[in-house]
């Protein structure tokens, strides 16, 4: 990264929570946002994550994804003003393409930004855009973020994802691929839903006396996916873990906590227990990890801009064990990305 750029705000609504405030509470209380709901598809009861919500949100699954995001954007903006949204570029990355999600049947993924800023009843930059890609991709777009506060003009952005996994479609391929935690697969991912967003600035607030600033991403593509035949050796998130650690100011001992989107998989397991060995190589009695998918189970595409929440809310309140911490993303097509967040004292 060119400069560093500053979390100055979050939305978020999850099963734990309908605003950030409730989820990251719930996170670090360790509370469970799981319940047992009858899924056809799958041919028992099995675990979700599911928001609670009145039926009329849920009327088609374009609509629930567009309801979360636009109740998530709002409140990462902060404001009303009409003024504020207009030089607010959002960067949205929906659920992956290949899953075929219910959502894009009845609302066209290329509308998808349209129908978002539509719900929020405000006008945001015209350089808005959806991208495809999972968890991963929110990181790999704070550079595009950046770019677009350097050169097109916004004035901040606002980072995230929306996603559900608690569908018949998703439930049955995950199902068939037996890939679903339950009784008969303890190793197995809890299928949540969620919306969260970050808002990203070029610098911090002039009255912040503490900021969380980002200072250095990595990307990198998996081969071996969880959607292959063949598990991962970690080469793609030890790629990550170390282009975001370069130029970024920071060492590999200075690390002092990680937030995952693992998801509890027997495949996301293997992967780090091979790549983080890897790369953590500084003797450590434990690292501490926040895994949110614990409360909220595997929200797909909205875990990227969820693990920069936790972790900024985590630095900035003091609660975390140390300033630095490392975001660690993983998306279901193999896209790979690491981030490292630095908690600063501004006099």
């Amino acid at each position: 990264m060119k400069r560093p750029l500053y979390v100055a705000g979050s939305g978020a609504v999850t099963a734990a929570g309908l605003n950030a405030p409730q989820t990251i509470a719930a996170i670090r209380a360790g509370l469970s946002a799981f319940e047992d709901i009858g899924v056809p598809e799958v041919g028992q009861s099995q675990v979700v994550a599911r928001i609670p919500a009145h039926w009329r949100l849920r009327r088609t699954q374009g609509d629930w994804l567009v309801s979360m995001a636009a109740r998530a954007i709002k409140e990462a903006l902060g404001a009303d003003d009409p003024g504020v949204a207009a030089a607010t570029a959002l960067l949205i990355t929906p659920p992956e393409s290949f899953r075929d999600h219910p959502a894009f049947t009845e609302l066209s993924a290329h509308n998808f930004v349209d129908a978002v800023i539509g719900a929020t009843g405000l006008r945001f930059h015209p350089a808005s855009r959806a991208i495809d890609g999972g968890a991963a991709a929110s990181i790999g777009l704070i550079e595009r973020a950046l770019a677009l506060m350097d050169e097109a003009g916004a004035a901040q952005v606002l980072l995230g994802g929306v996603d559900s996994l608690v569908n018949d479609t998703d439930l049955g391929r995950l199902g068939r691929a037996g890939r679903l935690k339950g009784e008969q697969n303890p190793q197995g991912l809890v299928p949540g839903e969620a919306a969260a967003f970050v808002r990203l600035t070029r610098e911090p607030s002039r009255d912040a006396t503490v900021v969380a600033a980002i200072h250095g991403i990595g990307v990198a593509q998996e081969t071996d996916s969880v959607l292959s035949d063949r598990y991962s050796q970690g080469r793609a998130m030890l790629g990550a873990l170390r282009e975001a650690m370069s130029g970024s100011g920071t060492s590999e001992p200075n690390i002092d906590f990680v937030v995952s989107n693992g998801n509890g998989e027997r495949y996301s397991g293997w992967e780090m227990m091979i790549a983080r060995p890897r790369f953590y190589r500084t003797r450590r009695e434990i690292l501490p990890t926040a895994y949110p998918a614990m409360t909220l189970g595997d929200i797909g595409a909205a875990g990227g801009a969820l693990a920069l929440m936790l972790a900024a809310d985590s630095l900035l309140k003091g609660y975390a064990p140390g300033p630095t911490a490392f975001c660690e993303l993983a998306s279901e097509n193999g896209l790979r990305a690491a981030a490292v967040m630095v908690r600063k004292n501004r006099r």
